[in-house]
């Protein structure tokens, strides 16, 4: 994997431990601190800290209509806005120097809940239907990086899906530098085949049919289209019966070399997958295995193999 100061990733500081929420504590996650963040550089940001302030402070709510509520504090009813609106726009316009790969928000937050943040409506009732205002815009500035919020990260297969997602685009935005873009795109179908087959073979042959017509189509296009084809597929999940098709996909290139009992063993290791009595990890360690014994090139160059560190065990699950 390449230096951790290449990928880039926004995160709410309270999630590193920072005490900077309104009551002065944090919400230190250790994995996205101790774990994940060996393999990345963190871009912190607090956007009530950063927009002014200070700590502690009075709490925030968001009021009215869901789709543009209002930063409210709830004490002394003042209304904030259009500050952090200013702010966040200000904030989001220097975050395209970071080149970020994707953000992590607190979920819950008036600034920086993803989803299902809670809107007092004209009653004082609350409904969960909201999304923070630096989170919202954000989104809106940058639509197509992956973004999740901490606590989804604790399911292990939202988990896996968020990190495939960062490395994915990190991936892609080094193509964006390369001298010759149309052989780098093809390049890159190839590469990454199996792992966007993996998530969704519909988007794959979308993407499989635009690269083929890439020469008649201009760069810029192109390049806009197949982005988000890319990143539309890595947010769907990869399934058991996904991987299982890509895994036997895999073995028919194997046809040829192995023997009866191996070939049985590997049939064995998949199916004990797609009846989850195994982890993915497993046949995937198998036919890396083979990758390397029968110096298979093409799967050798396949991402679906190694698609991001191996010591996040993001495969180990069941």
């Amino acid at each position: 994997m390449e230096n951790k100061d290449n990928v880039r990733l926004g995160i709410s500081t309270c999630l590193l431990g920072e005490p900077v929420r309104y009551n002065g504590g944090h919400e230190l996650d250790h994995f996205l601190r101790d774990t994940l963040g060996k393999y990345l550089k963190y871009v912190p940001v607090c956007p009530e800290v950063e927009s002014g302030f200070g700590v502690p402070r009075e709490a925030f709510r968001l009021v009215g209509q869901p789709e543009r509520p209002r930063l409210i504090t709830i004490n002394t009813k003042q209304d904030f806005t259009e500050r952090m609106e200013r702010w966040a726009r200000r904030r989001v316009a220097e975050l395209e120097r970071e080149g970020l790969c994707g953000f992590i928000f607190k979920s819950g937050s008036p600034s920086s809940g993803m989803e299902r943040v809670k809107v007092y409506d004209e009653k004082d009732r609350p409904a969960k239907v909201g999304a923070g205002i630096f989170a919202r815009i954000f989104r809106e500035h940058f639509p197509l990086v992956p973004v999740e919020e901490e606590v989804r990260l604790h399911d292990p297969v939202l988990r896996e899906n968020f990190i495939e997602r960062i490395f994915t685009w990190r991936r892609w935005g080094r193509l964006r530098r390369e001298t010759k873009p149309l052989q780098a795109i093809v390049d890159f179908q190839r590469r990454n085949k199996l792992l966007i087959m993996s998530h969704s073979p519909k988007h794959l042959r979308e993407m499989g049919r635009l690269v083929a017509a890439a020469k008649g189509i201009p760069l810029e296009n192109l390049i806009s289209r197949y982005e988000r084809f890319l990143m539309e597929a890595m947010k769907l999940k990869a399934t058991p019966r996904k991987n299982t098709a890509v895994l036997m996909h895999m073995l028919g290139y194997f046809k040829k070399d192995l023997d009866p009992s191996e070939k049985q063993e590997l049939l064995e290791i998949i199916d004990g997958y797609r009846r989850e009595l195994i982890p993915l990890i497993v046949p995937v360690t198998l036919i890396s295995h083979y990758v390397r014994k029968y110096n298979q090139s093409y799967l050798k160059d396949q991402t679906y193999l190694n698609p991001h560190p191996l010591e996040l065990q993001l495969r180990n699950h069941v």
